[in-house]
């Protein structure tokens, strides 16, 4: 079976509240053990609903992490910790599952292709050109096998085009299975050839390019982790750094002791989750990851050393926060 199932997991973590954005010029504290949010995303387009945020809401979701001090930064950057923000702002990592049109879609006008600036992509370069200092990242988890309109994007004549562009321009790109497959309901063969096609795939398009993250369809692991972390079917070998889970709540930092790249929960952002998520951070401001402003360096919570990564300062320097 080729559909595209929901993923029936919590819908939020924090209960519905009303949205105060933090005070303009607002101080806050270095905290580099602070959690993290990863952002998951499925459809763009019209009608808001369940699996789908519309191109406004998405625009209203930058626009208030902009606001409130997060900036993107890729989904690698937080498994290896690199890192890089000015001080006092956050991070967050935007995730987009499925590989559906309205996540980037391809328009002909006048005889030439244009990114329709009502999708993910399209939406995603207009705001970076608004504010350079937010950036450009984001992780796609792609379907190379799904039944259409989730495979690759749509419009098979351009798939090619679209997966080496996102690539040409920072994205990443993940492994969601070759064709959406529950993993809980496999055996160890069917696993790894689900997640070595979808590898397979992908490097057939974007020669040398490596999944190093999976996004988990409906948040199921397999039997066995190992068989998700790494392997080879076919011939083919695949590795992911990181596992993601479909829902659970803000990631902690990769620089405490409770990280776990093989389990990391996300934020589903449908309905008020992102405003909430962003108001429980604002009353809630030693729980938020704060940059330091120095990617050399662990700023540590003073008396909260023994919550960082065993270790840790074999490999960065740790200091206390002022």
């Amino acid at each position: 079976m080729r559909s595209i199932l929901p993923c029936l997991s919590a819908l939020c973590w924090v209960a519905a509240v009303a949205f105060s954005p933090s005070p303009a010029g607002a101080q806050r504290s270095p905290n580099e053990l602070g959690s993290v949010m990863i952002l998951e995303y499925h459809r763009i387009g019209e009608p808001e609903g369940r699996w789908t945020r519309s191109p406004a809401h998405l625009r209203e979701d930058l626009e208030r992490l902009w606001e409130a001090g997060y900036r993107p930064i890729a989904l690698d950057a937080l498994v290896t910790g690199a890192i890089d923000l000015p001080a006092g702002t956050s991070p967050f990592v935007l995730t987009f599952d499925d590989s559906s049109p309205g996540q980037f879609r391809y328009l002909e006008r006048e005889g030439r292709l244009e990114i329709d600036p009502d999708c993910a992509v399209g939406i995603l370069e207009a705001f970076a050109r608004l504010h350079p200092e937010f950036g450009l990242r984001a992780t796609f988890f792609v379907l190379p096998a799904a039944d259409e309109p989730n495979r690759l994007f749509g419009q098979p004549e351009h798939e090619v085009r679209k997966l080496q562009y996102l690539v040409s321009r920072g994205f990443e790109l993940g492994n969601h299975t070759f064709w959406h497959a529950d993993l809980a309901k496999y055996p160890e063969t069917v696993v790894r050839s689900q997640l070595a096609k979808a590898q397979q795939r992908i490097d057939q398009i974007v020669p040398g390019y490596r999944l190093r993250a999976l996004a988990l369809p409906m948040g199921n692991y397999p039997a066995r982790l190992d068989w998700a972390i790494r392997g080879r079917a076919a011939g083919v070998s695949y590795e992911h750094d990181a596992i993601l889970m479909v829902a659970g709540g803000p990631a902690p930092s990769p620089f405490s002791a409770r990280f776990d790249p093989y389990h990391l929960p996300r934020i589903q952002a449908v309905g008020s989750a992102v405003a909430d998520s962003l108001h429980y951070f604002d009353q809630h401001l030693d729980q938020r990851f704060v940059s330091d402003g120095d990617p050399d360096t662990v700023a540590v919570p003073k008396g909260r050393q023994g919550a960082a990564r065993p270790r840790l300062g074999q490999t960065v320097r740790v200091i206390e926060a002022e």
